[in-house]
């Protein structure tokens, strides 16, 4: 699979070497579940901390499937 290059904003959650886009949605759920982002009730929410606030658009909680959307957006 092609690697791709996080951008800045990305880089702060996956690092800045290039990656797969499976590798970097991987690292990025690692990182939810190590900061215990997934939201309590409906677990297909992701609550944003700062970070991934950034990532997000500044949108404080989005869904997973939209996750993936916001993901790409900072891929090049």
């Amino acid at each position: 699979m092609k690697e791709m290059t996080p951008s800045a904003t990305l880089a702060e959650v996956v690092g800045n070497k290039p990656l797969p886009r499976t590798e970097v949605t991987k690292k990025v759920w690692e990182y939810i579940k190590k900061q215990d982002l997934q939201d309590a009730e409906n677990r297909r929410m992701i609550n944003a901390d700062d970070k991934l606030k950034a990532v997000f658009g500044g949108k404080a909680q989005v869904s997973m499937f939209e996750m993936t959307k916001l993901i790409s957006d900072h891929l090049k």
